[in-house]
């Protein structure tokens, strides 16, 4: 039976220990790292994470209209079958090596050395600014995505990408199986080393792409 835990302010280390089964609602993580580490079946609404390492080594993870703030940084880390929408996260290096990763309507504003190693991951109408943006990830569906921001998508595997506006120099160097359709793209030396990348419908500015 989920237990409903409603406007409350928690503090200090790992102050949610492997809690499972917990629907938190309006309420503050901060002060304290690893909040919610090693949790189960765990939903956050309106939540706003405010500290280290908030979610590490979690499954089946929903957060709906959350916030992540800038010094929440490595949030979310080892953790697999996740949804997050509707949410800004401030926080860079965020989500590493978690598996089954929807991302929807989310505002990534500091998105350095964000989203590596990740598989099976959605992408719905996320916006991102940041260096070294989702590197050796795979199996990725990306749809109505904003990305500013160089050396992006860097040895990903298996990757479809739908109406996207990128402006990042060196995207898709060591890349395989990469689609990309109706979208534009501008930055120089794209998709070096890339095996299988294919443009349709694209609009390309690059000086020295594809060698």
């Amino acid at each position: 039976m989920t237990k409903t835990i409603t406007n409350r302010h928690f503090t200090g280390e790992r102050a949610l220990f492997k809690c499972c089964d917990m629907h938190l609602v309006d309420c503050l993580l901060n002060d304290g790292e690893s909040h919610i580490k090693e949790s189960r079946d765990v939903t956050a609404t309106n939540c706003r994470f405010g500290w280290k390492y908030p979610l590490w080594y979690s499954k089946n993870v929903v957060a709906q209209d959350c916030t992540w703030a800038e010094m929440a940084r490595a949030g979310v880390w080892y953790t697999d079958n996740l949804q997050v929408k509707n949410a800004l996260i401030e926080a860079p290096k965020n989500f590493r090596r978690c598996k089954e990763l929807t991302l929807e309507h989310v505002f990534l504003p500091h998105a350095e050395e964000t989203l590596w190693n990740c598989q099976k991951v959605t992408m719905k109408d996320v916006s991102a600014r940041g260096d070294y943006f989702a590197m050796n990830c795979s199996d990725m569906q990306i749809s109505d995505f904003e990305l500013a921001g160089n050396y992006s998508f860097d040895g990903v595997r298996n990757v479809e990408i739908h109406h996207a506006k990128m402006l990042s120099k060196d995207a898709f160097w060591n890349s395989e199986n990469v689609t990309v359709y109706d979208s534009f793209i501008s930055g120089e030396y794209l998709g070096w080393n890339a095996k299988n990348l294919t443009l349709v419908n694209c609009t390309i500015e690059s000086l020295q792409g594809m060698c």
